[in-house]
């Protein structure tokens, strides 16, 4: 099969079998046409959860099926490719974060949603990327403990400098490969370009950026904006779906480095084979594990109203 013929038999058997298929917005243009919804992590749950659909099929890394398994504990949750890890989610444990509040009785602990579901489970708070100011600056604790990315935690911090926030080392390996440099050299090439970044990028890139925000903010922006060039400072899947979306406009990768292997893991044809039942890897969790877990993220939910 070439690739619309393969795009064809996915929309036709994900109908005749009632499936769903989510695609996180760093998946590839072929597979985010024959998603039915495209967004961030948290997103994609909740549209997970208000759908009919008994089983559902995520085209992301593995903390994002967990996350749609938590919030819809009784659907069939399966992740295109079993290999798809993140490696911002395996740089703090459970273990890691208790000893954290051993040390910091007084803090209250955030968890980006970027994290595996047992490390929720012991959490004050999750929040995403797009949610994470609006949430912190209603909690009523001051002192924070910010994990584990540090780059979107100083970007928080510089926001709410009512907040005494607390980051430790880790972060987003393909958002640390943009540089101070590609921004200086952006500028040179593209003197007439927004530059758009991802709060995850180094605080010294975020400070030089027209605008930091979430991927759905940053295309977002794009999309709403008068101006007609933009260099994009995020997974450069998103340059690619930006031109598609607006074919009028110009977009630049701010970086070329940066490129997240692990999303790029999942092709078609793992869509295919999942549908189709070939190859299935569903997620399956502890029951203490998705409700304790969920206590943390129903909270994020009811803060970020």
């Amino acid at each position: 099969m070439n690739t619309k013929e393969m795009q064809d038999e996915i929309k036709r058997i994900k109908k005749e079998k009632d499936m769903l298929i989510l695609a996180h917005a760093y998946q590839s243009q072929d597979i985010l046409e024959v998603a039915d919804y495209m967004g961030d992590s948290y997103g994609l749950s909740v549209q997970a959860s208000k759908t009919h659909h008994q089983n559902v099929v995520m085209c992301g890394v593995r903390f994002m099926a967990e996350t749609v398994k938590i919030l819809s504990p009784n659907k069939h949750v399966y992740l295109a490719n079993r290999y798809t890890g993140c490696p911002m989610a395996q740089q703090m444990t459970k273990e890691d974060v208790l000893m954290l509040k051993e040390k910091y009785p007084e803090y209250a602990v955030v968890a980006y949603i970027n994290t595996t579901s047992e490390l929720k489970t012991v959490v004050d708070m999750v929040v995403t990327s797009s949610s994470a100011v609006r949430i912190l600056k209603k909690m009523p604790q001051k002192d924070i403990l910010f994990i584990p990315d540090p780059n979107l935690g100083s970007w928080v911090a510089k926001q709410l400098p009512e907040k005494n926030i607390k980051t430790f080392q880790g972060g987003c390996p393909t958002h640390w490969r943009i540089s101070k440099k590609d921004v200086e050299r952006a500028r040179k090439e593209h003197p007439h370009a927004e530059i758009l970044v991802h709060p995850e990028c180094k605080p010294e890139v975020t400070a030089l950026a027209d605008y930091a925000g979430s991927t759905t903010g940053i295309m977002k922006y794009a999309k709403e904006s008068d101006k007609k060039e933009f260099v994009i400072g995020t997974e450069n899947s998103i340059v690619q779906h930006l031109q598609f979306d607006c074919p009028d406009k110009k977009f630049y990768c701010l970086s070329v480095e940066c490129v997240c292997h692990n999303m790029r893991q999942t092709t078609l044809v793992d869509v295919y084979n999942t549908i189709t039942g070939k190859e299935q890897e569903e997620i399956l969790l502890p029951e203490d594990i998705m409700q304790k877990a969920k206590i943390a993220i129903d909270r994020m939910v009811e803060a970020g109203k």
